[in-house]
């Protein structure tokens, strides 16, 4: 619990003090959120980009960009209006590419001290990625971990201890005894950990313990992934199970079309043959 608190702490943005969204690295090795560094500039005096736009730099490319993360809301309008009548950014009167162009200076709130940014700005920047992906595993780990509680207990719920796949439910150890009474077919379940998404139980090897993935045609049986490096099969013709089902099943269909199509004749062959067997016992 302190190790998960303390990368938590590693994972927070300095200026809004929540966990980084489209983090950029800034020239002192320092991250700060894409927003907050647009918002921070802002009230220094100079004009960016739309802060709720991504990233254009070289490592924001449209397919790397991830639509999952959040964005945070927009400043005011009248914060930009303020800027543009103040004579910040480009303007009518002001041309692009002065002699003496104008290098935006950032105050990392990490360092404590103004980083040179150049005359783009933020858009020198680098999408830090790696942390952006660090932060979406982290969120994905909080949540899994949640606390799961039983589903039959009365208020206040028990933390679940025990899931059933059979019943698609999570049990405290009272109330999975409860619900799983000695010397009844419900005794029978095997508990599973806690979960709320039962997934149904595959095959499992008989040998080996994992669940089968393959059919070997070969033996005509199904094989996990340790049987399948393991001799005779390496030799053998080995195929996906959902591929051997499919061949099968078509298979089998049109077998039984064939059998249900000769069913009136087979029918009128059994009925002649019966009449020969009474007249032959007569």
């Amino acid at each position: 619990q302190t190790s998960m608190k303390n990368m938590e702490r590693e994972l927070v943005c300095p200026v809004c003090k929540e966990m980084y969204k489209q983090p950029l690295a800034l020239p002192c090795a320092h991250n700060v959120c894409h927003v907050c560094a647009s918002e921070v500039l802002l009230q220094h005096g100079h004009l960016c980009c739309d802060p709720t736009s991504e990233p254009t730099s070289p490592a924001a490319t449209p397919s790397t960009r991830s639509p999952r993360l959040g964005r945070r809301a927009v400043p005011k309008p009248d914060r930009l209006d303020r800027l543009l009548k103040s004579g910040f950014g480009t303007y009518p009167g002001r041309k692009r590419g002065a002699v003496h162009p104008q290098t935006v200076s950032f105050p990392c709130p990490a360092c404590q001290r103004d980083v040179d940014l150049g005359e783009r700005g933020l858009g020198s920047l680098f999408r830090n990625l790696t942390l952006e992906r660090v932060v979406e595993r982290y969120r994905q780990t909080i949540n899994i971990s949640a606390a799961i509680m039983c589903q039959f207990c009365k208020p206040p719920q028990l933390e679940a201890t025990k899931g059933c796949t059979e019943c698609k439910s999570s049990f405290c150890n009272e109330c999975f005894k409860l619900y799983h009474p000695w010397g009844t077919q419900k005794a029978q379940h095997e508990p599973t950990p806690p979960t709320l998404t039962f997934r149904p139980k595959g095959l499992m090897c008989p040998e080996h313990k994992e669940e089968v993935t393959h059919y070997c045609k070969t033996c005509q049986r199904l094989v996990c992934q340790l049987c399948r490096v393991r001799r005779p099969h390496p030799s053998h013709k080995i195929t996906p199970v959902l591929s051997a089902y499919q061949a099968l099943r078509e298979k089998l269909t049109k077998s039984l079309a064939y059998i249900l199509s000769s069913q009136d004749t087979v029918q009128t062959q059994i009925a002649e043959l019966e009449e020969t067997v009474k007249h032959t016992e007569v």
